[in-house]
């Protein structure tokens, strides 16, 4: 994450299983090495974002992913927004 490893990025165990929840669920932890950058919002936020991007790219692979991805509720994106 943002060109460091994942546990220095996200030092809470919490927000480390948020990120390896869809690998995890599919049972493709050790399937692939990912790097991502992310900018804005706080941890938690940044944390969901990346798993539903992670989520996305693995339905993007192979589209029989979708189905217990978004049982979990890993493909529904926050609605929540900044106000003004």
């Amino acid at each position: 994450v943002n060109e460091r490893e994942l546990a220095i990025y996200f030092p809470s165990e919490i927000l480390q299983l948020i990120v390896k929840q869809p690998l995890a669920k599919l049972a493709m932890e050790a399937n692939y090495d990912i790097n991502v950058n992310v900018d804005g919002g706080g941890p938690k936020g940044q944390a969901e974002a990346i798993r539903l991007a992670i989520s996305r790219a693995l339905v993007e692979l192979d589209a029989e992913n979708k189905s217990p991805l978004k049982k979990e509720g890993f493909l529904t994106r926050d609605p929540r927004m900044v106000e003004r």
